[in-house]
């Protein structure tokens, strides 16, 4: 993902949907900020935004081909929130050294409207990867719309969080009931410790005749011997047509002998995964 001249894009959506008044309002309030170094008028003004812009109305983006856009479309931006993320970019733009901490802070001052749009777009300030302290605190929130906030299609856990903070992250959206197919880059971020955690926590599942969401397992392939091969046993075995599906994309992609192994009693999955009948994008429909 290249996000270039992310101001300039922000810029271009305010003044398409925002009034003069109050585009007026907000560089004044931005020179304040910045020429004073005041971190008051910093948290004020990013609260006060939605004093001053009401509408929560989806962006209206007339150019394509932007990943800034794309993004903003991916996350169902509204103005409000690009209001608010652009004044992070202006003042971190106008003096990294000094806003950097401040801006961090906002998770300690921010309601949970504010506190969704900064980790929603985390990835759009400058040095994103200077906000990670941030972005770990909030997988320790019980409010759905925080966690998911940083959790549901967002590149920065998988472009700055370790195997254990991603591990945690994934473990705690099947904890929540979240939507892990929202989760950005599984596959690429499939490790084997996480391997580990799904077996145990599918057992205590069992253990305790609950479900499993399917797609829980997609991270595996990868690393199927011992226990996990069991696992895949019962998947294929199991009443339950999408835990047969998941058994069988697990081992297709898996290049463990052992798992393809698996699968030769089950030519039918086989060629329903070969004619793209089966996939991990149609089992979360």
């Amino acid at each position: 993902m290249q996000l270039e001249n992310i101001g300039q894009h922000l810029l271009k959506i305010i003044e398409n949907q925002v009034d003069a008044a109050t585009r007026n309002w907000l560089e004044e309030k931005i020179e304040v900020i910045t020429s004073n170094q005041s971190t008051k008028d910093l948290y004020l003004t990013y609260s006060l935004i939605a004093t001053r812009i009401k509408s929560k109305d989806s962006v209206v983006i007339n150019s394509s081909g932007s990943d800034v856009f794309l993004y903003l479309q991916t996350q169902e931006a509204n103005i409000q929130q690009v209001v608010r993320i652009y004044l992070l970019v202006r003042v971190l733009e106008a003096d990294s050294e000094f806003f950097t901490p401040k801006v961090a802070n906002i998770i300690q001052v921010a309601d949970t409207s504010e506190l969704e749009t900064f980790l929603k777009f985390l990835i759009l300030l400058p040095n994103p990867e200077n906000y990670k302290a941030a972005a770990v605190e909030a997988l320790r929130t019980n409010i759905a719309i925080i966690f998911n906030a940083i959790a549901s299609n967002n590149p920065y856990p998988s472009l700055f969080f370790n195997d254990q903070q991603w591990n945690q992250m994934y473990l705690k959206t099947a904890f929540m009931q979240g939507d892990l197919s929202a989760i950005s880059d599984i596959d690429k971020r499939a490790n084997r410790d996480l391997t580990r955690i799904i077996s145990d926590y599918a057992h205590e599942r069992w253990a305790a005749s609950r479900d499993i969401d399917p797609y829980f397992w997609r991270p595996v392939s990868k690393f199927l011997d011992g226990t996990l091969l069991d696992d895949m046993k019962c998947l294929l075995d199991s009443d339950d047509s999408r835990e047969n599906r998941a058994g069988a994309l697990c081992c297709y992609y898996s290049d463990a002998p052992e798992a393809k192994k698996l699968l030769e009693n089950h030519q039918d999955l086989i060629t329903q995964i070969e004619n793209k009948e089966i996939s991990w994008e149609q089992l979360k429909e």
